[in-house]
């Protein structure tokens, strides 16, 4: 499945903003700072993730509900990427 890479820059930006914040949860677990500071952060990470995963997957289902033909994914087999990201 190829996704169209305009499509996809809302979802490469936020993964780049996870990938700082979990930069910032490492370096505030070396620091020893704060649990619940840490945490926070550590779940907005989180967060930032699964929204990605899920914009990446409605643009994959968009693509396989338009599409014809039977080069794409199975309906079954994007169901399984979505549940993998719960």
């Amino acid at each position: 499945m190829d996704l169209d890479s305009a499509e996809l820059a809302p979802a490469i930006n936020r993964l780049k903003r996870a990938q700082g914040q979990l930069g910032a949860v490492i370096r505030m677990l070396e620091e020893g700072r704060d649990c619940k500071d840490t945490v926070t952060q550590l779940a907005a990470v989180s967060k930032a993730l699964d929204r990605a995963g899920f914009a990446i997957i409605a643009s994959g289902l968009e693509q396989c509900a338009l599409r014809k033909d039977s080069a794409g994914m199975s309906t079954k087999d994007l169901e399984k990427l979505f549940l993998s990201l719960a």
